[in-house]
């Protein structure tokens, strides 16, 4: 049972047909729940400083792989679809013995967005949503498919892979050692693949064509707390998507990380990890006060 792990240990939840999905579960079970959702093709691992970070500052931590993404369970029917991801996160939180924060990164925070906006009872106390808003800039989606879609038939090291990573994000200085990366990938066959299901591609369904008049109402009903923090240099979330955001949920918190790309925590790390903090903290006080009176 999650409340009988203390300190950091890897976690399977039972989810949506049977599937399970991994995390990394971390902190005294005692204390505030935040759980965390990495961006499509990424794993739960793209939040190590961010989750040490939080169980550092007294949280109890749950970072999820998403369904086809690092060790959770790849679908049987290729199912990726935003309902199954959303699906999927309601029976983790089901399992969770207090409402969390949910932080999401891109699809993770379409996830926790529709998520906690379409629920019809309460089933988190904030929401962080990392660089996505319900309109963005396919130009950068675009970006993110195409470095997605370039190296199917994998790498035949892990520099290789540092050097695609490079290339995609030139701002960011690549690692003189590399072996970090191998937390992303997996060996098959002498070659080195990325840890995610190459179907998980093909679900078109995911273009703001199909989602965003969905999401832009999930965001209307969204009625705890939310901040959305994004990348000054990002190429999917702009000016013109955060006024919109503005308009759909008036009273969120924004803000913007100088320097920093739409992979905002890996670009700019301690200064995503305080305003994450900040946010976190800023709703425990109001939790205290209104349990005061």
């Amino acid at each position: 049972m999650l409340a009988k792990l203390y300190g950091y240990a890897m976690h399977r939840f039972k989810v949506t047909g049977g599937l399970s999905v991994a995390a990394d579960v971390g902190g005294d079970v005692q204390n505030p729940v935040v759980v965390l959702l990495h961006g499509g093709g990424q794993t739960r691992h793209s939040w190590r400083k961010g989750f040490d970070a939080l169980v550092e500052a007294g949280y109890h931590v749950v970072s999820l792989d998403a369904r086809g993404h690092g060790d959770s369970d790849w679908a049987p029917d290729g199912d990726y679809r935003l309902d199954a991801l959303v699906s999927d996160l309601r029976s983790v939180l089901a399992q969770i013995p207090e409402m969390p924060i949910v932080i999401g990164a891109s699809l993770g925070g379409m996830t926790g967005l529709a998520a906690v906006g379409e629920a019809q009872a309460p089933i988190a106390r904030a929401l962080v949503l990392v660089d996505i808003t319900p309109g963005y800039d396919t130009r950068g989606t675009d970006h993110i498919a195409a470095f997605m879609n370039a190296n199917l038939d994998g790498f035949g090291s892990i520099d290789e892979a540092a050097d695609a990573v490079a290339r995609y994000n030139p701002n960011r200085p690549r690692p003189k050692n590399p072996e970090g990366l191998r937390r992303n990938l997996r060996e098959r066959d002498g070659r080195l693949y990325w840890h995610w299901d190459p179907r998980f591609l093909s679900h078109g369904e995911l273009h703001p064509d199909f989602v965003q008049g969905r999401l832009e109402a999930a965001a209307q009903r969204v009625r705890v707390a939310t901040l959305l923090i994004r990348g000054g240099f990002s190429d999917v979330i702009g000016d013109e998507q955060v006024d919109a955001f503005r308009k759909l949920m008036p009273a969120a918190e924004c803000v913007t990380v100088a320097g920093a790309g739409h992979m905002v925590a890996g670009d700019r790390n301690d200064a995503f990890n305080r305003g994450i903090l900040e946010f976190i903290a800023r709703q425990d006080n109001r939790s205290e006060s209104a349990y005061s009176r």
